[in-house]
C-alpha cells in the first residue's frame, strides 16, 4: 500500500485494487486540493468544509459518512462515533474515527478528534498498524494528548496531520501548532519528511515509527 498526504487531514490510501481518500477539503483553507485525484471510496470524518469536499474527488467514489460498519470493494471500514471537542460535541459537533482494513493492514484515521479516548474506544482500536492523528490543537487534540493516544493505541506507524502550515489560511488556522511540537513530544525531533509511505504488513517496523509526509 502507498499512503500519500494530500494536506490537512486528507490522505490517499492506494491499495492493490482499491483507492481510498480521507477528508477532502475545500478551497477556503488556503491550499488547493490536488487536481485529478480519484478514488473508489471517500471517508468523511465530519461535515465541515475543510473535511467534506467530496466533489473534489473524481471517479464516482462510494462515500462513507458516520459511524457503522461498511464493506466496499474488499475494504472493511468501521466508523466509531466521537466528538470534535471535549464537551460532548456542544462546541464543534460530532466526529467519526475510521478503522480501515485494506491489503491486510489496519489503518485508523482519527478525524478532528477533540478529546481523549475511553478504554472501550482504545479496545476497539486494538491491533492498529498505522495511526493518522491530528496534532495541531485549537480545533483538535494537541501534541501532548496525541502522544498519550499514540501510547494507548500502540500502533506500528504514526503519521501526524492537521497541524500548522504557512500556506494554510492564517486567519482560520494560524493558531495551530506546527508538527515539530508533536515530534518533540514523541522524542522524534529531526524527523525528515518523505514524499509517501510504501508499506506491507510484513514490512511494518518492530518499534514505533513516526513518519511525516510532505
Amino acid at each position: 500500500m502507498e499512503i500519500i498526504y494530500l494536506g490537512h487531514s486528507s490522505f490517499k490510501l492506494r491499495g492493490k485494487s482499491t483507492t481510498l481518500v480521507t477528508d477532502p477539503y475545500g478551497a477556503g483553507i488556503g491550499i488547493k486540493f490536488p487536481k485529478h485525484t480519484s478514488a473508489d471510496i471517500v471517508t468523511i470524518s465530519h461535515d465541515h468544509d475543510d473535511h467534506n469536499n467530496v466533489q473534489a474527488v473524481e471517479g464516482n467514489p462510494f462515500v462513507v459518512r458516520g459511524p457503522g460498519e461498511y464493506e466496499v470493494k474488499g475494504v472493511g471500514i468501521v466508523g466509531i462515533g466521537v466528538f470534535h471537542d471535549d464537551a460532548n460535541g456542544t462546541k464543534r459537533g460530532k466526529n467519526t474515527i475510521y478503522r480501515i482494513e485494506m491489503d491486510g493492514l489496519s489503518i485508523v484515521h482519527l478525524g478532528d478528534l477533540g478529546h481523549g479516548l475511553s478504554s472501550q474506544q482504545v479496545d476497539e482500536l486494538d491491533g492498529v498498524d498505522i495511526l493518522l492523528v491530528p496534532v495541531g490543537g485549537t480545533y483538535t487534540i494537541g501534541a501532548k494528548q496525541a502522544a498519550e493516544i499514540v501510547a494507548a493505541i500502540d500502533p506500528s506507524v504514526v503519521i501526524p496531520m492537521h497541524y500548522h502550515r504557512n500556506d494554510l489560511d492564517q486567519k482560520t488556522f494560524g493558531s495551530l501548532e506546527p508538527v515539530s511540537v508533536f515530534l518533540k513530544e514523541m522524542g522524534k525531533e529531526g524527523t525528515i519528511p518523505v514524499a509517501k509511505l510504501s508499506v506491507t504488513k510484513d514490512k511494518l517496523p518492530e518499534e514505533l515509527q513516526v513518519i511525516v509526509l510532505q
